[in-house]
């Protein structure tokens, strides 16, 4: 008899992708991208609010002069 090499186990198909390891490096990097992400969103809530906010002030300046 010759013995047969073990197949690697393969994970079970749950859907999730297999664990990498990072470096200290990518890790902080990826951190710093999903800071930008969120500060952007948060520029473009404020931009939205800054907009309602002078829509309103319009609306005050009308209501006042009358």
């Amino acid at each position: 008899m010759t013995p047969q090499k073990a197949a690697p186990s393969v994970p079970e198909t749950s859907g999730r992708k297999a664990w990498v390891k990072k470096s200290p490096v990518e890790v902080v990097l990826e951190q710093l991208d999903k800071q930008e992400q969120r500060v952007a969103g948060m520029r473009e809530e404020l931009a939205h609010e800054e907009r309602e906010l002078a829509k309103l002030q319009q609306a005050r300046k009308v209501l006042e002069a009358q």
